[in-house]
Formats: structure tokens, C-alpha cells, sequence
């Protein structure tokens, strides 16, 4: 409100309009729409697309060992998915009960032999088992920490532990106390580098492997929890610090 004087010099108030609040028009809802709707039905229909393309993909790797018979198409005018799904776990849980017992064993040992006599097949065989025999077992040493570390100097990277060097190796190594690190790239973390880091270097992070890898995959629009992204600003800051530090000479 401000003052303002008529002819008679007897000052008047005159009321000053308040702004006009902005209001969002049309387009601007019809955006808001269409992204919530975006954002509800994008992952749903990715989630079930991969699911249909792997039930669909069992079914054709086990069609040629279904008889004709048991297929669903040959008496019914559609095919039923997921049938070979279905005998693909029957087939491997059966496999595992026979091979538990001395019979399965032995022909186990027998294939394994066999195998170990081929010069090109044995170390594929060999690394595919162990890298199975990691993954599906409960003491492997498969990737359950993650952690920071400078890589490369001067930038830090998200990787993956895994277990320590054997003793050959790390008798090799300067210094001790090492570990497996794997960086995996962003956004297919199939690929990426494998090196030892020793405990020293690295920082382990408190957050699980399924959110790093989301934060990963997603190239960092997904973070992780509020903790973990604490814990990233103060490493980044100390970093800042030492090397704003001056450096003191030795005398």
C-alpha cells in the first residue's frame, strides 16, 4: 500500500494489486501425465517383456527333447509357454538328487575326466565350473562388498570384492594385504577391469550389490541410500583437502 495526495493535498491510499500467481496451463498437466504414466508403465512392460523372452527362450532350447506327444500344440490349437521352463527345473533338480548319490558321482568323474583330456574344451570347462561353483554356492567368495577405490589415480570408482589373491600370487605382489576388485562399466557391468587393490586403498561401502549395481546400470540417476552418498562427499572432500594441503619437505 502506498500514499498518494488528491487536489484538495488530503493524502490517499491507493491499493497495489498482489501478483498474479502462475498457473500451470494444459500442456504443462498433460506433461505431468504423460510421465506418470511413463513412469508406471515403463518398468512394468520391460519387467514383463524380459520375462516373456525368457520363458519363450527355455521353451525353444528344450523343444527338441519334448516328444511330440507332451507338446501342447499337438492337441490343443495354441501352444502353452512355459512347459519347458517347467521340465528345464525338473530336469536339472533330478540331475542334482541323482548326482548326489556314489552312481552320480562316479559318472560325474567319469564325464569330468573326459573332459580334462581335451586340450581346447578343459579350460573352458574348468573356468565355467569354478565361476558356477562361485556364484551358486553359500561360502564362494563371489562379489558381496562394495567398495571405493582411486582408479584410475586421482578418481574414484565403484567396485566389487572378492576374495583374497591365492599365496602364489600374492607372494608376487609388493606389500600384503590384497584383495580381488572387479570395476564393472557403466551402464553393461558384464564388462570392466579385474585387478588387486590392497585393503589399505580401498574404502568398503555400506550398501548392498543389488544397489550398486543399480547405481551403476543406471549411470548415476539412481542413487543409493542417503548414508552411502554421505560417506562418497566426505571422501570427495578429503581427497580436495590432501591435495590442497601444502606439501612439507624432508629434510
Amino acid at each position: 500500500m502506498t500514499s498518494n495526495s488528491n487536489n484538495a493535498g488530503v493524502p490517499r491510499a491507493v491499493e497495489i494489486p498482489p501478483p498474479e500467481q502462475p498457473h500451470s496451463g494444459f500442456a504443462s498437466r498433460l506433461r505431468n501425465y504423460f510421465l506418470t504414466g511413463l513412469v508406471l508403465v515403463g518398468p512394468l512392460y520391460i519387467t514383463v517383456s524380459l520375462t516373456w523372452w525368457l520363458i519363450n527362450w527355455f521353451d525353444d532350447v528344450m523343444r527338441p527333447f519334448i516328444p511330440d506327444g507332451l507338446r501342447t500344440e499337438t492337441y490343443l490349437p495354441f501352444r502353452i509357454p512355459g512347459l519347458g521352463l517347467i521340465l528345464a527345473f525338473v530336469g536339472l533338480t533330478l540331475l542334482g538328487f541323482l548326482t548326489a548319490n556314489l552312481v552320480g558321482k562316479s559318472l560325474v568323474e567319469f564325464g569330468e575326466n573326459l573332459l580334462n583330456r581335451m586340450p581346447i574344451v578343459r579350460p573352458i570347462y574348468k573356468t565355467m565350473k569354478q565361476v558356477f561353483e562361485t556364484l551358486f554356492s553359500k561360502s564362494g567368495s563371489s562379489f558381496r562388498k562394495v567398495a571405493m577405490v582411486q582408479f584410475p589415480t586421482g578418481m574414484w570408482s565403484m567396485v566389487f570384492l572378492a576374495s583374497s589373491p591365492s599365496p602364489n600370487i600374492a607372494g608376487k605382489l609388493p606389500g600384503d594385504d590384497y584383495v580381488s576388485a572387479f570395476l564393472p562399466c557403466s551402464p553393461n557391468p558384464t564388462t570392466g577391469f579385474f585387478f588387486y587393490a590392497q585393503r589399505k586403498d580401498i574404502i568398503e561401502l555400506d550398501i548392498t550389490v543389488e544397489s550398486a549395481m543399480t547405481l551403476i546400470m543406471s549411470a548415476g540417476m539412481v542413487q543409493p541410500n542417503g548414508d552411502a552418498q554421505k560417506k562418497l562427499a566426505e571422501l570427495a572432500e578429503s581427497a580436495r583437502a590432501a591435495r590442497a594441503a601444502p606439501q612439507v619437505p624432508v629434510s
